[in-house]
C-alpha cells in the first residue's frame, strides 16, 4: 500500500479512541451491529476487561524494550483489528506499551471492516484473520507483518479448527492459554522480527 492510499485511510484511531470505541458500544442504548446481538455484546465487555488487565499486569520484555528504544527513525505500528477479537483483548495492550518506549513510533488502530479494507493485503491463509500488526518505516514502506496470533497458538488453533471443535471449546482453550503465556511468546516473537531489520 503506497503512500497516497495510506493518507486517505478514514478507518484510523488512536489508542484513546480505540479505547473510548469500546465504552461507545458498551453504553450505547442501541448497539450497532454485530454488538446488537448479546453474544458479541458480551464478547466486547470481556474484551474490554481483558485489555485493562493486561495494560496493568502485563511485563514487558527488558531486550525487546531496549531494542525499540534504540530504534532512531520515525516508524508506524498499525494494527489491524475490531473490538470483538478476543485474541486481540491479550495481544494489542502489550503492542501499546512497547510502542510507549519510543515517541519515534507512531501507533494506530486500522478498522478490519472500515474502508479501505487494509486487511486484504495481509491475508492469513486466505481468510482476514486478526488482530494483525503491520510495521512500516519513514517512507510508509512495510518492515514486517506479524499475526494474528503467536506460532503456539496459531497451531492450537488450527488444530482445534480441524477437529471441528465447537466455538466454546476454541474460545475456552486459546483464553487459557494466553492466561499462562502472559504475552512472553507475543514480545520474543517481536523481537526476532525487529533482530533482522
Amino acid at each position: 500500500m503506497n503512500n497516497k492510499e495510506t493518507d486517505h485511510m478514514q478507518n484510523l484511531a488512536n489508542w484513546q479512541e480505540y479505547l473510548a470505541e469500546f465504552d461507545r458500544i458498551i453504553n450505547a442504548e442501541h448497539p450497532p451491529s454485530p454488538y446488537d446481538v448479546p453474544e458479541y455484546h458480551n464478547y466486547l465487555r470481556l474484551n474490554a476487561s481483558r485489555q485493562k488487565r493486561w495494560l496493568k499486569k502485563g511485563k514487558l520484555n527488558a531486550e525487546l524494550q531496549q531494542k525499540i528504544r534504540t530504534i532512531d527513525e520515525a516508524q508506524t505500528w498499525y494494527v489491524i483489528t475490531e473490538p470483538w477479537c478476543g485474541d486481540a483483548a491479550h495481544i494489542i495492550p502489550f503492542l501499546y506499551l512497547l510502542t510507549q518506549e519510543n515517541e519515534l513510533i507512531n501507533f494506530k488502530i486500522v478498522w478490519r471492516d472500515t474502508a479501505p479494507y487494509m486487511i486484504d493485503h495481509y491475508l492469513t491463509n486466505g481468510g482476514k484473520s486478526v488482530p494483525k500488526l503491520v510495521v512500516r518505516d519513514k517512507n510508509d514502506q512495510d518492515l514486517f507483518s506479524w499475526g494474528p496470533r503467536p506460532v503456539p497458538c496459531q497451531k492450537i488453533y488450527q488444530e482445534l479448527k480441524e477437529k471441528n471443535a465447537d466455538f466454546e471449546e476454541m474460545k475456552i482453550t486459546l483464553q487459557q492459554w494466553y492466561n499462562k503465556d502472559k504475552g512472553i511468546t507475543l514480545q520474543l516473537e517481536l523481537k526476532a522480527l525487529i533482530d533482522q531489520l
